[in-house]
């Protein structure tokens, strides 16, 4: 039944939208934004903190990627270093023996003799040929090897510096989770004392019985004292009965003066 009235429902409006010419589009739209908006905010703030920690701990693997190409960039670093060190160790070598044979076919000699071992002219000429060469190429060599390095040092100064401004970063984010984490406890703590101070009535109700009880113990104490002070003394004067009779005399000869005053005010 409630399947049929949303399909009913979505009829009509897809009629309506139509007959209006409104463009149903921007009506789906909003309703999708609105839902996810929606969704999002009732979603409990501990829950959020929480996946944004797992976030931040979901960054480590990709830290650890990082520093692995960095440790080997690093040792590729270090290799062409190393190479080249050597490619122009045996440049400087070959270059002093390409000087020292220049100068001795310059001498104009037609014998020569190295290491116990005679050659021509011819002989060491070609070899110097040959030697130099090689030198050509192991120069060019070396020069690649230089840029290779220069280049592979920019990159690794860059991955190195990369991976600072990362973990910066992620301590950033830790700190600022650790800050929203207080801000919330704070935020918590209060509501709760506001919903407490919000429904006193008991502690009103409990206020005004023990006034109550404090005022009923007042008056049993008063009452008490003036029980003892007017009901439960011995009388130590004497009871006064012989000026009874003047008392009533005076009573009644105040009482017949008084019409006579008043017919006299009458006849005035």
């Amino acid at each position: 039944m409630l399947k049929k009235a949303i399909v009913a429902g979505g009829a009509v409006a897809l009629l309506s939208s139509l007959a209006v010419g409104v463009p149903l589009a921007s009506y789906t739209r909003c309703g999708v934004s609105w839902l996810r908006d929606s969704a999002s905010d009732a979603v409990p703030l501990e829950w959020e903190l929480k996946r944004a920690r797992q976030m931040i701990s979901d960054l480590k693997p990709e830290i650890t990627d990082n520093a692995k190409r960095i440790a080997r960039e690093k040792i590729e670093v270090a290799r062409l270093e190393k190479q080249l060190n050597e490619t122009e160790s045996r440049l400087a070598s070959a270059q002093s023996d390409i000087q020292r044979l220049t100068t001795d076919l310059e001498g104009g000699d037609k014998y020569f003799t190295y290491a116990g071992r005679t050659y021509t002219s011819v002989q060491v000429k070609d070899d110097l040929k040959n030697r130099f060469k090689r030198f050509k190429t192991r120069r060019a060599t070396a020069d690649k090897l230089n840029q290779m390095l220069t280049a592979r040092q920019s990159t690794l100064t860059a991955a190195q510096h990369r991976m600072e401004e990362m973990l910066s970063a992620k301590r950033q984010l830790e700190v600022e989770v650790e800050n929203l984490q207080a801000r919330l406890g704070a935020l918590r703590v209060a509501q709760t004392a506001s919903e407490l101070s919000l429904d006193d009535s008991h502690l009103s109700q409990t206020r005004r019985l023990l006034d109550e009880i404090e005022t009923r113990i007042d008056v049993e104490e008063e009452t008490m004292s003036v029980d003892a002070e007017y009901f439960g003394e011995i009388n130590l004067e004497d009871s006064g009965d012989e000026d009874l009779l003047d008392d009533i005399a005076s009573y009644f000869d105040a009482e017949r003066e008084q019409p006579k005053a008043l017919v006299a005010i009458q006849l005035d």
